[in-house]
């Protein structure tokens, strides 16, 4: 498997924790992947989380392959972990090991990307939420003469793509004079996201606006326009990654949406914490958001790869 365990208890074992009464709790983290500095973030908040709190955690990449991440779930039951964070790779396509899971009395948490069933509980942001705050304010920056906004989208299938869309989508609706011309998916990968811009520029060299279903796209795509003398074009992200919010007081990048992965791995760690001890949780535990913009860009500037919330 590949995968690696975070042992917190010195001379803690990691041959059959789960079973152990008076041992560390044992929990089992399957990624959908770690190509993105939001997910590798999100591994380093929940990982940092588990060793505050005593607990093992295991941790696997599915490196986006969701017959891995199948795989992975079952190696990480075979374990005898005591509970499973998972982020999905695909919400239908990842039933198998949450029915294995089930099977084995092993209770379940999605974090950042829901299923349908199985999951004893969320723990995610209101992603159509966060589309809605972006489009809202690229819409008052196009102005009543709108344009074409090309969006890049994130996975084929994914809620927090779909999410994402409709927010932004329910959002620019009211000026018809914005035209929305649908990318690719471009797996929230920013490589992919410069490909897909390069071809598209050339397809819609009129475009007024960019918006991506995350920043690292969004910055893929400002720096084809950028390449390309495209100055005027605007450029909108989600996830307040910290390299978009530097950008955003420049102008052409106009906004993003808060989505710090630290306190959203954190916040999924304590909720699985709380279901192995038996505790009460809420089925859907949502971890807040807010606009990043030219007005209020300066106040989150910091030394971390996300923007974080003032406490």
């Amino acid at each position: 498997m590949s995968a690696c365990s975070v042992s917190t208890t010195p001379g803690g074992t990691t041959q059959g924790a789960g079973q152990q009464d008076d041992g560390p709790i044992a929990v089992g983290f399957s990624q959908a992947t770690q190509q993105s500095p939001f997910y590798v973030q999100l591994r380093e908040g929940a990982e940092a989380a588990a060793k505050q709190a005593g607990a093992e955690l295991y941790f696997a990449d599915a490196g986006g392959d969701v017959t891995k991440q199948n795989n992975d779930i079952q190696d990480l039951i075979t374990r005898q972990v005591d509970v499973l964070l998972i982020n999905p790779v695909d919400p239908q396509g990842v039933q198998p090991g949450i029915a294995a899971a089930k099977a084995a009395g092993v209770p379940v948490v999605t974090v950042d990307r829901p299923v349908p069933e199985g999951a004893v509980a969320h723990v995610g942001r209101d992603n159509k939420a966060m589309g809605a705050l972006v489009g809202e304010r690229l819409s008052k920056q196009l102005g009543p003469d709108g344009g074409k906004v090309i969006e890049i989208r994130g996975d084929a299938g994914g809620a927090v793509a779909r999410d994402r869309s409709a927010g932004f989508h329910e959002a620019v609706a009211a000026n018809p004079k914005i035209k929305i011309v649908e990318g690719p998916y471009s797996d929230y990968v920013r490589s992919k996201a410069v490909t897909a811009m390069q071809d598209l520029l050339q397809v819609h060299p009129d475009v007024a606006a960019v918006y991506a279903h995350n920043d690292d796209m969004a910055l893929g795509a400002l720096q084809v326009l950028k390449e390309n003398g495209k100055d005027k074009v605007l450029v909108a992200g989600v996830d307040g990654l910290m390299e978009a919010v530097k950008q955003i007081p420049a102008g052409q990048y106009v906004a993003t949406a808060l989505n710090d992965p630290i306190s959203l791995g954190t916040k999924a760690v304590e909720t699985v914490l709380k279901v192995q001890k038996g505790e009460k949780v809420q089925p859907s535990i949502d971890a807040g958001t807010a606009l990043v913009d030219t007005d209020n860009a300066a106040e989150y500037v910091g030394s971390g790869e996300f923007a974080q919330a003032a406490q």
